[in-house]
């Protein structure tokens, strides 16, 4: 069913999540209302996507809204925004984007008990159907008010919060590795002869048909290794230069300092 959304909020993340949300009619452009304090940003918002758009908050219109969408930075003064919106005497279910605000810092700002609140971490795949969005919901949130909207731009996990860090690190971040590990492997074509054009084609296509072998057969990475690495031959050759390597470390070394970070930075530091 087609839901109301009032979004605070008109930046990069929550355009891409209203487009993705629009494109598969989870929201309609008529019900959807977004405020932002750039001139610019609400100009654009309202031309391209032609939504209702504002520079002000209005938490009288929440009424007209099925949920809230709340998209500030955490610089910006959400704990006043959450106050006006538990004072507005509508318990539409609050979906909050902002990074390291946890539900209880949003439970003591809206003032009101019982309300509904899920703090995301939503997917930067949105226009393409895939990736995972983290949701944590607090006891008064049902699963089925924001589900529709929230897989409109991808998958959802349901998690305990405090899996939150874990995902960004893990699962956000996650598209970085993957494009970090695709130009390796187009540099290590065009390093063997290839031209940019062929090693970026064949390494996109490997990935897409890895990633479907995964998929269909449920296979262990070892176990399709194992087929493709005959005795002596050029896979397992192949595979003793990375094992060999810092590869894995590197990775596992990465998303462990992202997890670390988002933790920081939840603190404020």
């Amino acid at each position: 069913m087609t839901k109301s959304l009032y979004a605070i909020g008109g930046g990069q993340m929550v355009e891409a999540i209203i487009r993705a949300s629009l494109e598969s009619q989870a929201i309609s452009a008529e019900t959807t209302h977004v405020v932002d304090i750039s001139p610019d940003r609400v100009r654009y918002l309202a031309e391209t996507y032609h939504v209702t758009t504002s520079r002000e908050f209005q938490p009288e219109l929440l009424k007209n809204a099925d949920l809230i969408l709340l998209g500030v930075r955490p610089q910006d003064d959400w704990a006043e925004i959450a106050r006006q919106i538990g004072s507005s005497g509508q318990k539409k279910p609050l979906i909050s984007i902002i990074a390291g605000v946890t539900i209880e810092q949003l439970e003591d700002a809206l003032e009101v008990a019982d309300y509904p609140v899920a703090r995301i971490i939503p997917n930067t795949l949105t226009d393409t159907g895939f990736g995972v969005s983290g949701a944590a919901l607090n006891a008064s949130a049902n699963q089925e008010d924001i589900d529709e909207f929230l897989k409109s731009f991808g998958k959802v996990d349901y998690i305990p919060e405090e899996q939150i860090d874990i995902y960004t690190g893990y699962a956000i971040a996650g598209p970085n590795y993957v494009y970090n590990f695709f130009l390796a492997l187009t540099n290590a074509g065009v390093l063997g002869g290839l031209s940019r054009k062929q090693a970026n084609e064949i390494a996109l296509e490997n990935l897409q048909g890895a990633a479907k072998m995964l998929e269909i057969t449920g296979k262990h990475p070892y176990e399709l290794l194992d087929i493709n690495n005959s005795a002596g031959g050029v896979g397992i050759t192949a595979q003793h230069e990375l094992d060999a390597s810092n590869f894995a470390a590197g990775v596992q070394n990465a998303v462990l300092a992202a997890i670390h970070r988002t933790t920081e930075l939840g603190k404020g530091e």
